[in-house]
């Protein structure tokens, strides 16, 4: 069985994101539709082993590969980029945002050691999956 390293930091991200949907479905905005739309959010991930290598999966629809970036330093997993707001359609237009926007880091201790040289990465229909061979 593997450890995860415990973030508490991320309970409380989505403790957050879960109490405003509630305000938000119940008629109470918590911000205006711009400051929404590009308040802090989190690609969601999943992370798995197998004997011989480590696989995370993060969903990043919408996002165009040259807005990420993926690096392996000391055992951690950095996943950090932009998703952004369509320019074409200006926020005076928008009748609802539900799409998040902007900035976004991630950091992941992996379960085990891994080739820090031998990482693949594959991005298709908005589904980013790197490859971590172990040691």
């Amino acid at each position: 069985m593997a450890l995860v390293r415990w973030d508490p930091f991320r309970e409380l991200a989505t403790l957050q994101e879960r109490m405003s949907r509630l305000f938000e479905e119940g008629g109470f905005p918590l911000r205006g539709t711009a400051e929404r739309a590009v308040r802090t959010w989190a690609p969601p991930v999943d992370i798995y082993e197998t004997d011989k290598e480590v696989i995370l999966k993060a969903e990043l629809p919408g996002i165009d590969p040259q807005d990420f970036s993926v690096e392996v330093r000391d055992n951690t997993l950095i996943l950090k980029g932009e998703r952004k707001l369509e320019k074409e359609v200006k926020e005076e237009n928008y009748h609802q945002i539900e799409r998040y926007y902007g900035t976004f880091q991630r950091s992941f201790m992996l379960p085990s050691s891994v080739q820090q040289d031998q990482v693949k990465a594959r991005y298709r229909d908005g589904i980013l999956e790197i490859t971590l061979p172990k040691v």
